[in-house]
């Protein structure tokens, strides 16, 4: 039996040294368009950049790892397409059959048109490692940057920027920061941290257009505004890869979709990860996150050797700006108040729909955290008095 895995991040090294460590003894070939074995993505806008992290200590598993439980580790290769008929993959000069099929090929970040300058030289992204390891010399004490979103991608490297000497101004053509994904008092909080770091952070303001002949050297805002930068880092979002699946004819949903067992459309072929989406408490989601990322594809490994497990998916995030942590448990979605806990050197913020609690972000809280992370898992809720009362014990509501 073999299977291929195509998509060498987190949830592809994940699935296969599942299957190896479940017992799986047939074929396994996993298949990544980078030049260097499966490595952590978040350190790259983070202690990369700031030159605290080696490469090496990136890796999620020495490169030995794959060689030693004879994982057929393919760097450096493309896919080009997949037969589901045929259940075959095609990679330049070779075309591989598969019995089982996994993809974990992750998100693409979205750019910004060429019509407005996206496509100008020293206009980035933060995805992978070409991405930093091609700005980084940009990193310099003094240089202007300009970050264009204000969501956790563009405040992670506002606050790298920032920490490194750089002159930094983010816009965000929402109303304020995180209007997405977090609260107004999770915003605020994080709007004064960068503004006592010296962040120039302008909300609902877009960009109109980046300026420059080949090399960008400003930026036109829609208040009018224009702005002298020396590079800009694009921060607004990012899209399922999912353009092999939708060539092979798989169903589509916001990413791929699949069941609970994580198997698409086609029964020889699964997803996991960034690019998959699944059922969730009757609806349907996709997270994009380093523990869905490893626990679905963890469960796509076991149900592949015949386990039929449903992946129960227990939401959690993290951001690391300055010497703030931040971890998210649980999902906001359709909050109605947002309930304030703060004791000066940590602080964090509980949602809830009615009586029920939905989701946590704790800042340098790692007891609310946790608290707040086993009472959504367990169905339960928190009492609001409790939780606003800094000087009162959280424990006790895990016994309630």
């Amino acid at each position: 039996m073999h299977v291929i895995v195509i998509g060498a991040g987190q949830a592809g090294s994940s699935c296969v040294a599942k299957l190896r460590n479940a017992g799986f003894d047939g074929q396994v070939t996993l298949i990544g368009a980078e030049s260097v074995p499966p490595y952590q993505r978040p350190p790259l806008s983070k202690g990369y950049l700031l030159g605290d992290m080696t490469l090496e200590r990136m890796f999620l598993r020495p490169e030995s790892f794959y060689t030693e439980n004879n994982i057929d580790l393919r760097m450096g290769t493309k896919v080009e397409a997949i037969d589901p008929a045929a259940q075959t993959v095609t990679v330049p000069g070779e075309v591989l059959h598969y019995d089982e099929l996994v993809l974990t090929t992750g998100s693409d970040p979205r750019r910004l048109p060429a019509a407005i300058g996206g496509a100008l030289d020293g206009v980035y992204t933060v995805r992978d490692l070409m991405d930093v390891d091609s700005m980084s010399p940009r990193f310099a004490k003094g240089a202007r940057v300009l970050i264009v979103g204000g969501g956790y991608i563009g405040l992670e490297a506002a606050a790298v920027a920032s920490k490194l000497g750089l002159q930094v101004t983010l816009v965000e053509m929402a109303d304020r920061i995180l209007q997405r994904v977090a609260s107004p008092q999770t915003s605020d909080f994080f709007r004064a941290l960068h503004a006592g770091h010296g962040v120039d952070i302008r909300e609902g303001v877009g960009l109109d257009r980046l300026l420059g002949q080949d090399s960008v050297s400003g930026a036109r805002l829609t208040d009018g505004t224009e702005l002298e930068v020396d590079f800009v880092i694009v921060g607004v979002g990012i899209a399922p890869a999912s353009a092999l699946a939708e060539a092979a004819g798989l169903v589509m949903d916001n990413g791929i979709m699949v069941d609970a067992h994580g198997r698409t459309s086609d029964p020889h072929i699964w997803a996991a990860g960034d690019c998959a989406s699944f059922p969730y408490r009757g609806a349907r989601i996709r997270l994009e996150s380093v523990p869905n990322a490893i626990d679905q594809a963890e469960v796509v490994a076991e149900n592949i050797m015949g386990a039929e497990k449903e992946y129960a998916a227990k939401p959690w995030f993290w951001s690391d700006q300055y010497d703030v942590k931040l971890q998210i448990a649980g999902l906001n979605v359709g909050y109605d108040r947002v309930v304030t806990r703060n004791n000066g050197a940590a602080v964090s913020f509980w949602y809830y729909l009615g009586d029920q609690l939905l989701a946590v972000d704790a800042a340098n809280d790692p007891r609310a955290y946790m608290i707040g992370k086993r009472l959504i898992e367990a169905g339960k809720t928190a009492d609001p008095a409790i939780v606003a009362d800094p000087e009162a014990d959280l424990k006790p509501l895990l016994q309630a």
